[in-house]
């Protein structure tokens, strides 16, 4: 099911299975049949560690979703509720089991908190008076959930709001022990470097950790060399811009969650002969994106104008494999083609979905709306008239754009521009403010506090320093044959990435300056191998560095760690970790109060 978690250089499997374990491991402390009432937000990361068989061989025989009221009726021993620990979800669990009907067989009710416990929750309970119906009260620790060959993600959706604008540090210490686990799998890791106030922190509680664990290390060869951590608010330009690969589009305009995406049905319609039009299909169509399917690992980090290209590619293999049809005359020939004939019908339906995924996003990417968009976008990040108002933005604003599309383009020249101008961001703010309504004014608070919207405190914009010092923006980048990071984003060289790529060679000593520049410290951590499990590295064998993004990492910047991977003479490999797969849209959102009631 999962074999795709490990083709890569780091076997993740190993961590899946021991979250398996876990969670078989809690299903059988409560014995007899069960149903599970699920917080929803979990469903999707859990999907990603175990499918529904898993449970059903631990008696699990319902499923339902976590809603106030009373509960559906089912036939079993144990109820038990997976739930993330937050205060208005015990208010409905509380219902739940007020509501149950005192003249059937009592059920036993059994809490699983995910990731950790919760005191306050716990209160809360107590003081709703039904904390004593608990039979188990414990905690599942998904920290970090393996989401491909070599992507961890935490899926904790408000990290960057709670250590920015919040001051809650609680998602920098499950990332501690998300780090700690895995270097229990997988060996110390030597080296830490980090940059940012963020990955300080972390990279104190890991060391702390280890002092306090010192007795219990793990006899494991350290599969990592490195560990680099970064700060989403070091690179906040990045996100905001329009993600060119192929899977960044497909997040950019149908969002992938949990690895999957939702599309228009009727692009998938199976057409057949002299029914015309008919009963077109009103269910979106849910499509896995991960690369255990062979084209879609060869064409998502792609940017989108070669897409076209290697579909078209793709397409003559396949028909050419089926026409070797006609050349198998022995009998030895067509057994050999019809054991074949399984793998090449899944290519041919893969081939389908992406070239009418490609067609949708195609609809769009030659939109005159989109290139406008991206036009504007190319001109913040080359420094073009970055501090007086622009009229795109102005005109956008007057036709009701969607506020999303408007937040991002204003943040990005704030943040192109160090700040704006006082009399800028004032227009700016009531221009959004009279056209979208005045409850936003808490969201444009909260994007000031952030550092992503703010007013210009000196005339000194180290932006173009940074530009060229780091070569973010690369003309001509070749979109085909890429030799260059840049080509996700078609010219604009994620600095995120940029500053990975410098610190394998030639190291952060190099850039010194510009890292002074950047918000945060930077720093550098060894930590001690037990005697044995030093590393000797064969001749020519390549480096692995995860790379860990702190608030959330876009899927571009991730094509782009791919690409350095892959280079020739990189030397480095890299698994990359996050909080959050985030792109500009949801980013902002997570920032914004009242998100759901936004246009």
């Amino acid at each position: 099911m999962a074999a795709h978690l490990s083709y890569g250089r780091v076997n993740l499997n190993i961590l899946r299975e021991a979250a398996r374990k876990e969670l078989r491991e809690f299903l059988d402390k409560c014995a007899g049949s069960k149903a599970i009432v699920w917080d929803e937000y979990l469903t999707g990361p859990f999907g990603l560690i175990a499918q529904y068989s898993l449970l059903k061989e631990h008696e699990v025989e319902k499923m339902f979703t976590l809603k106030s009221g009373r509960l559906p009726p089912a036939d079993v021993k144990n109820i038990i509720f997976f739930v993330r620990p937050r205060l208005e979800l015990m208010d409905i669990i509380a219902e739940n089991i007020l509501s149950e009907d005192k003249m059937q067989t009592p059920r036993e009710f059994n809490i699983l908190f995910v990731p950790r416990r919760s005191m306050l929750c716990e209160q809360r309970l107590k003081e709703q008076g039904v904390l004593g119906a608990f039979t188990n009260i414990d905690e599942y620790i998904l920290d970090l959930i393996p989401y491909d060959g070599d992507l961890l993600s935490m899926e904790s959706e408000s990290a960057f709001r709670e250590c920015y604008l919040e001051n809650d540090q609680t998602s920098l210490y499950h990332t501690a022990k998300g780090l700690m686990t895995l270097q229990a799998l997988y060996g110390t890791i030597p080296q830490i470097f980090g940059k940012g106030e963020c990955a300080r922190h972390v990279a104190n509680m890991m060391l702390r950790m280890k002092r306090e664990f010192a007795g219990s290390q793990t006899q494991i060869l350290p599969v990592f060399d490195t560990l680099l951590l970064l700060d989403r608010n070091v690179d906040l330009l990045t996100p905001l811009a329009t993600q060119l690969t192929y899977e960044g589009l497909i997040d950019e305009i149908y969002g992938i969650t949990n690895g999957y995406v939702k599309l228009p049905p009727e692009k998938f319609a199976q057409k057949k002969q002299g029914e015309g039009g008919k009963d077109l299909p009103t269910e979106p169509k849910k499509l896995q994106l991960n690369s255990a399917e062979e084209l879609y690992a060869e064409i998502r980090d792609k940017n989108f104008n070669a897409v076209g290209a290697a579909l078209s590619k793709k397409a003559k293999i396949i028909s050419a494999a089926f026409e070797e049809r006609h050349n198998a005359k022995t009998v030895g020939e067509i057994k050999q083609f019809v054991s074949q004939l399984p793998h090449m019908q899944a290519a041919r339906t893969s081939l389908a979905n992406h070239t009418s995924i490609a067609e949708l996003i195609k609809d769009i990417t030659t939109s005159e709306a989109f290139f406008d968009n991206l036009t504007v976008e190319q001109e913040f990040m080359t420094g073009v008239d970055t501090d007086k108002v622009n009229t795109y933005i102005e005109d956008c604003i007057a036709q009701k754009d969607p506020l999303l599309k408007i937040l991002r383009l204003v943040c990005m020249q704030s943040v192109c521009n160090n700040g704006l101008k006082q009399k800028v961001l004032d227009f700016y703010k009531r221009e959004i403010l009279q056209t979208y309504g005045y409850e936003h004014l808490l969201t444009l608070n909260n994007l000031e506090k952030v550092g992503l919207l703010k007013p210009q405190i000196t005339t000194r914009n180290n932006y173009p320093t940074i530009r060229k010092t780091l070569k973010l923006w690369m003309e001509d980048a070749n979109e085909q044959n890429p030799n260059d990071i840049s080509y996700v984003y078609s010219g604009y060289a994620p600095l995120s990435v940029r500053l990975t790529q410098l610190l394998a060679r030639p190291g952060w000593r190099s850039i010194e300056e510009v890292l002074k520049m950047l918000p945060g410290p930077h720093f550098e951590e060894r930590q001690q191998l037990p005697p044995g499990l030093h590393k000797k590295r064969q001749q020519g064998e390549n480096r692995t560095t995860l790379v860990f993004f702190l608030g959330g990492v876009t899927y571009a910047e991730i094509a782009a760690l791919r690409f350095l991977s892959q280079m020739e003479d990189s030397g480095t490999e890299y698994i990359i970790a996050t909080t959050k797969l985030i792109n500009g849209t949801s980013w902002i959102k997570s920032l914004m109060d009242r998100p759901d009631q936004q246009i």
